[in-house]
This record gives structure tokens, sequence and C-alpha cells, in this order.
């Protein structure tokens, strides 16, 4: 077998150093025209293939970027990364994914392996259990550590780094404001996220909404159903007020569900009950009647925080950390009123 041929064997073989052969190999205009040909040929002709680690070593730099993601499973999440694999893709970078599977100790491990790899950066979403137990230390370590961090839709404001977020606050506000027009006088917010940075803004714009239209805010429309809680058993129980005509429901699973238990209480939708939820993803879209959604644009989101992180990598390490914040959009469909 063939031994791998590599820099330092070029550069033994026409006596010159290492970095002399990255940059006649790269093209340099350091390198006279005579010594590039010579070297580049000899590299053709012995089928040399650049070792990404050697030459990250020699560079300081990898160009790749660590995409940390609470759940997979999440439509949001998969949209965020395509759009970050797409803008790290046009810019020359590489991904490792993992997913924290909304564990903190995971989230710790996963960040802690990362860096002891080869990456420049990282992007991600805190994990659950990360954000209920409001420990963050390990995100300050990294940052301490001179390793650049962009955080996406769930973050926190004890860690300085470039963030990019969406408006979940006016997002619930503004569907909240689309149900009373349309017609609902007594609406119930379904909550399943309460633990997240999100869920709680978009508790606080359902709120607002109320207020802002001097209807007054009645505790047990709020729902918050735990993970060990029987989600249909909750919904039935809140149901039996039969005067509740509107759902805001701050996830797409639990709008779909609350959809089945809806329609099997014997419900007309929208006439007798209007249901809106968070995010746009593809369950509100094939069932029936179809979910008016707020959408996020996960998509958008992921090449803004690819951007900010590449944007820092490649020389902007002294800017002043930014916050993006991103609007939403409401996409109406069969389970509103017009």
């Amino acid at each position: 077998m063939k031994k791998r041929i590599t820099l330092k064997h070029i550069a033994n073989q026409f006596d010159v150093s290492i970095a002399t052969v990255s940059k006649a190999l790269s093209d340099s205009y350091e390198i006279s025209a005579k010594t590039k040909e010579k070297i580049q040929q000899y590299a053709k002709e012995h089928h040399y293939k650049p070792n990404s680690v050697a030459l990250s070593l020699l560079n300081k730099k990898t160009k790749t970027i660590g995409v940390i993601i609470p759940n997979i499973m999440n439509n949001f999440f998969a949209k965020v990364f395509v759009g970050i694999e797409e803008k790290a893709t046009e810019k020359g970078y590489s991904l490792i994914s993992c997913i924290s599977n909304e564990s903190y100790e995971k989230e710790v491990k996963t960040m802690e392996l990362l860096k002891n790899g080869t990456l420049d950066g990282f992007i991600l979403s805190l994990a659950e259990e990360t954000q209920e137990k409001e420990q963050y230390q390990h995100l300050m370590n990294t940052i301490n550590e001179g390793v650049p961090m962009v955080l996406f839709d769930r973050v926190t404001d004890e860690i300085a780094c470039d963030k990019v977020i969406v408006d979940d606050f006016e997002g619930a506000r503004n569907a909240t404001i689309h149900l009373i027009k349309t017609g609902c006088k007594r609406i119930a917010l379904v909550s399943v996220i309460d633990n997240l940075s999100v869920g709680k803004l978009r508790a606080k714009g359902y709120e607002k909404a109320l207020v802002e239209n001097n209807i007054e805010i009645d505790q047990k429309l709020i729902v918050k159903i735990g993970k060990r809680e029987d989600f249909e058993t909750a919904m039935k129980i809140v149901l039996s007020d039969k005067s509740i005509d509107g759902l805001l429901c701050l996830e797409e699973s639990s709008a779909v569900q609350s959809l089945e238990i809806v329609k099997r209480m014997g419900y007309l939708i929208p006439d007798e009950m209007s249901i809106i939820c968070f995010t746009n993803g593809k369950l509100p879209q094939y069932v029936t009647p179809r979910i008016t959604t707020i959408s996020q644009h996960g998509k958008y989101i992921g090449e803004m925080a690819a951007s900010i992180l590449i944007d820092r990598l490649e020389g902007g390490s002294d800017k002043p950390f930014q916050t993006k914040v991103v609007k939403t959009s409401l996409i109406e469909r069969e389970s509103t009123r017009k």
C-alpha cells in the first residue's frame, strides 16, 4: 500500500519549507512561477491531497463550525439547520452537527468534545434542561477560551455573545389579536414549553394582546401542561368550559393534538373554535382542517446565524456583539375565520 504524500514529503523533495510548499500549491504570488510549477507538477503526479487537519494547524483555522440543536424532530430546528448548512457551504465551511436532546449534561459534554477537536466556533440553541436549570458556565468557559459562539432562538441574557432571536412576544400578540378580530371572545393559551424562554415570551405576548383589547386575563385559560401530564385529559378539563372559542398553541404538536380533541368533542372549526399555533412546520399543513400558523422563518434564522459567526471568524473578532431579531408572519389557513 502506498504511503500518503504530505507537505513535509514535498518540502524535503525540493529542499524548501512546508510553508513554501503550501503557498506554491495555493498559487501564492509570494512564490516564483518556476518553483510553483515544479511543486504543483510533482504534487499532481503523486496524487497529493491536502490534509485538512495539518492545514488547519498551519493556518490556525479549520473552517469547521459546530452546530448543536436541541431536537431534530422539531421542524423549526430542521429548517434552521438547512439555513446554516447552505450558508456555511457557500462560504467554504464544514459543519459538525450534534443533538443535545434537550439535556443539559449532553449539551455540556458535546461542547467539550467538539472544543477538543478542530473547529472554529459554535452555533447552538439551548436545551430545555439548560434553561430550566439556568446553568450556563459551559458557555462562559467556551467564550473565555476564545471560541466564538452564536446563540439562536433559545438564548440567555447571562451570556455575552452574538444572538439571533425570533420576536416571539410580538408573534403571539399578533396571533391573539387576529383571533379577537375574527370574533373570538374567550381564548385559551396552551403551553407545553413553559420552561423555555420562548414559551414565556409567547405567553406574555398573549397577555399583552388581551389587555390591549380590554379582555381580562383569566389564569384558568392559561394551560401549562407538563411532560408527565396526560395532554388529552388536561385539554378535556379545560374545554369543559364551553365558552372557550379560541386556542393559541405555543408549538405545533400540541396544536395537532388539540385539533383532534376539539373535533371529537363535536366543535365546528373555525365557526365554534379557532386554532392558531407556532410554528409553520409540516404537521399543521397535513391535518383537516389545516391549522393557521405563526412562521418563524427558520431557514433565514440559520442563514443569519451562520453569516454572523463567519463574519466574526474572518476578521470581525473585535466587533461589538449583536442581537438580530426576526419578525414572524401569520399564515392563515382553515382553522381560523376570515
